[in-house]
């Protein structure tokens, strides 16, 4: 789904809408290939299954170990020259391969969310530039 998006006094504005379980997801890019995001307040970095990272041509670096809600796991840091949704984009952004997660959903972690404005009413999440 392509979120609603708009500029409004020179920023960018995405409105997203909660699915049936509560969630936000919606599509965007990463370096410009169309992905999924599921936005995930919980995720340090934004997380990206390794079947997507092959996919997208992502260059996996080094390996750390990181907490999630199912243990401790091993990931790989790669960095992202940009990651868009609706009409905001965000620049030089680093982010983690994951080879443990199925799917093809990206979670959008806080190293990209704390660069936005977050606000929810309802079941509607306001993302906008500062």
């Amino acid at each position: 789904t392509r979120p609603e998006s708009y500029q409004q006094n020179g920023n960018a504005v995405v409105m997203l809408q909660q699915n049936r379980a509560g969630h936000y997801v919606t599509n965007g890019y990463i370096n410009g290939y169309q992905v999924k995001f599921l936005l995930d307040t919980g995720a340090t970095q934004v997380s990206i299954p390794a079947n997507i990272a092959k996919q997208i041509g992502l260059t996996a670096g080094y390996s750390q170990s990181v907490n999630t809600a199912n243990g401790v796991i091993e990931v790989f840091s790669t960095h992202l020259d940009s990651l868009s949704v609706g009409e905001l984009t965000l620049y030089d952004l680093s982010a983690n391969i994951n080879p443990y997660m199925q799917g093809d959903t990206i979670l959008l972690g806080m190293n990209a969310l704390k660069q936005v404005k977050l606000v929810q009413q309802g079941k509607t999440l306001t993302l906008s530039e500062y």
